[in-house]
C-alpha cells in the first residue's frame, strides 16, 4: 500500500521528515510539503492520507486518527510563533493574523481574550503582511519568518510561553493525523521513520545553516517533539477552548 503524507515546510519539521528524505519508506510514502493551512486543506479534501497538520483542523475532519509518538509542540517559549508589535500589548488596537496556520490564529485569539484581556480588531491576511506591523498594529507571525521578525519588532509575545503561563500545560501546534484508518504495520513503520531524525540532529543542523537562530537550541529546547500525556492534556484543553469560543 502506498500513501500520500503532507508535512509543513518549516525548519521545525526537519527532524520529523529526515527519515523519509533519507529514503526510508520509499515506495510506501510520498511526502508533500507546503505551509500548514495548505497541508490541512489537503487532508480535509482527501488529497493526502496523513498530514503533519495544525491540530485546530481536527474538529473539521469526518474521521481523525493521531498517528505515532511525535508532534510539533512546546512546553514554554517556542520562539517561532509570536505576536510582534511596536508597542506593549495593552496598547495594541489591531492584530494581523498569519494566513499560514489555523491553530496559531485560534491560539492567539484565545490568549488575547483570556490571558492578555484586550479587545483588538482581528484582520485576516492572504499574503506577506509584515511591513504592516507598525504603530498600534501587531502581527501574528509563525514559522521561519518569525525568526526574521524577531530582529525587527521591539515587542515579542511568545504564544507557547503565554499558553504555559495561562494553563500550566504544554501546547501542541501540529501532529501527524490521518483522515482514515490505516494498516497498523504501515503506521508502525511510519512512526519509526518520523523518529529517525532525532539521532541525527547535528547532521540536520549542519545541512540547514541558519544565521537568525541557533537551530540546535530550537530543536532541543524550544520545540518539544514527544507527544506525551501532558501534551495530550494540553491538546484537549485547546480543542475545548476552540469550542467554547466558537473559533
Amino acid at each position: 500500500m502506498s500513501i500520500k503524507a503532507g508535512a509543513v515546510s518549516y525548519l521545525n519539521t526537519k527532524p520529523l521528515i529526515y527519515g523519509f528524505e533519507q529514503g526510508r519508506m520509499n515506495g510506501s510514502v510520498e511526502l508533500i510539503q507546503d505551509y500548514p493551512a495548505r497541508v490541512a486543506s489537503m487532508l480535509v479534501d482527501d488529497e493526502i492520507d496523513i498530514g503533519l497538520v495544525p491540530v485546530a483542523i481536527i474538529p473539521k475532519l469526518n474521521s481523525s486518527h493521531i498517528i505515532g509518538d511525535y508532534c510539533i509542540g512546546c512546553d514554554g517559549p517556542v520562539a517561532s510563533v509570536c505576536l510582534f508589535s511596536d508597542v506593549p500589548m495593552h496598547e495594541v488596537k489591531e492584530v494581523l493574523l498569519d494566513y499560514q496556520s489555523r491553530t496559531s490564529v485560534r491560539l492567539a485569539k484565545i490568549l488575547i481574550k483570556e490571558y492578555w484581556q484586550i479587545d483588538p480588531v482581528f484582520t485576516d491576511t492572504s499574503s506577506d503582511f509584515r511591513d504592516r506591523i507598525k504603530g498600534k498594529t501587531a502581527g501574528l507571525v509563525i514559522g521561519d519568518r518569525a525568526f526574521e521578525q524577531r530582529k525587527i519588532s521591539p515587542y515579542q509575545f511568545d504564544l507557547g510561553e503565554a499558553w504555559k503561563n495561562h494553563t500550566g500545560l504544554p501546547f501542541v501546534f501540529a501532529a501527524w493525523i490521518s483522515n482514515k484508518k490505516l494498516p497498523d504495520d504501515l503506521m508502525a513503520a511510519f512512526n519509526e521513520t518520523t523518529g529517525v531524525g532525532f539521532d541525527h540532529l547535528q547532521e540536520i543542523v549542519a545541512a540547514n545553516p541558519y544565521p537568525l537562530f541557533n537551530l540546535m537550541q530550537y530543536f532541543t529546547e524550544n520545540v518539544s517533539y514527544k507527544l506525551d500525556s501532558e501534551k495530550r492534556k494540553g491538546l484537549a484543553a485547546f480543542l475545548a477552548k476552540i469550542n467554547e469560543h466558537n473559533l
